[in-house]
């Protein structure tokens, strides 16, 4: 049993990011912990971080710095011990961690299903030719371009709220959602269809919360194991794993998914050119005790197909 348990004089920390969503996965870790424990909200502090992909929202996420900039200063407060936990949407995650920080928990995984979004037509099929699509995913952008390279993409930065709006205001026809934030927050009828993995493969470790924590903390450790989810973890083993072997970052459009099936795991992978002009893509499957090396071996197998530079396009 784990002793030391938090009280509401000495509570446990947890951070996260402002937005709404933000918030929604880190009650969901407060009541999860709270339920694992019999223990109530008052021994738990939520607290937000501002973090610089927060700030700045007036450009591409690819020119100002990848994924980190949704977890740096998150992890710096995690590291000087201003919070005891950091709640992160997986997707946003870089495959390594700061010296002395642990990633090795998370919650059941959501809808992965990314969600077509607009007021005007039912589906990308239906667009005309120059209908404006906004996405600041460049794995959106390039699988778009791939199928549907009549149409336009805009950048459409934003929590889902801003993003709305921006529909709203007629930047663009149609956007992306990702259907486990909206399921997340009660608004799943926002997304006028959900598209299946087989038409767009979605981002690696999309609908999945993880929780960082201090390598050193053993409290936090043996809370935390208390609501792992095992089956969420196999599959993003092999998932990051791909990832990591790709040197995946914001700036390189790659989709992933791992799925089980009794004790054989399936894993799909997509490489693109981020101009959306070629599209690379694998499918296998293994034991799930051998996700991670699958992961690995699809990246080889797609990076030897692509060839030098094939992420070096822009459009």
């Amino acid at each position: 049993m784990t002793r030391n348990l938090p009280t509401p004089s000495h509570p446990l920390k947890i951070g996260t990011r402002g937005s709404p969503l933000a918030l929604a996965q880190a009650f969901e870790t407060r009541a999860r912990l709270g339920a694992a424990f019999d223990l109530p909200e008052e021994v738990f502090e939520i607290v937000v971080i501002k973090t610089t992909g927060d700030q700045i929202i007036d450009r591409p996420l690819k020119e100002i710095g990848g994924k980190g900039l949704f977890t740096r200063e998150i992890e710096q407060a995690l590291l000087t011990g201003e919070i005891d936990i950091a709640v992160h949407s997986m997707k946003d995650m870089p495959v390594l961690q700061p010296e002395g920080l642990l990633l090795d928990t998370y919650l059941p995984r959501e809808d992965v299903r990314d969600a077509f979004v607009s007021p005007l037509v039912g589906s990308l099929a239906d667009l005309p030719a120059g209908a404006l699509v906004g996405t600041s995913s460049l794995r959106r952008k390039a699988q778009v371009l791939v199928a549907y390279p009549h149409l336009q993409v805009v950048e459409f930065r934003g929590n889902v709220q801003t993003r709305l709006k921006k529909l709203a205001d007629g930047v663009a026809t149609c956007t992306f959602l990702a259907m486990a934030g909206l399921n997340r927050l009660g608004r799943s009828e926002v997304a006028t269809g959900a598209i299946d993995p087989e038409v767009m493969l979605p981002a690696v470790a999309q609908g999945a919360i993880g929780i960082e924590r201090r390598a050193d903390d053993t409290r936090a450790a043996e809370m935390l194991a208390a609501i792992h989810h095992k089956e969420t973890g196999q599959r993003l083993v092999s998932e990051r794993a791909f990832l990591a072997a790709l040197d995946g970052s914001c700036e390189t459009p790659i989709a992933g998914l791992a799925e089980l099936n009794g004790n054989t795991l399936r894993l799909r992978g997509e490489i693109l050119r981020p101009d959306g002009s070629e599209s690379l893509t694998d499918d296998q499957s293994a034991p799930i005790e051998d996700g991670a090396d699958l992961g690995r071996a699809m990246a080889a197998k797609l990076l030897a197909q692509a060839g030098p530079g094939f992420f070096d396009w822009r459009s």
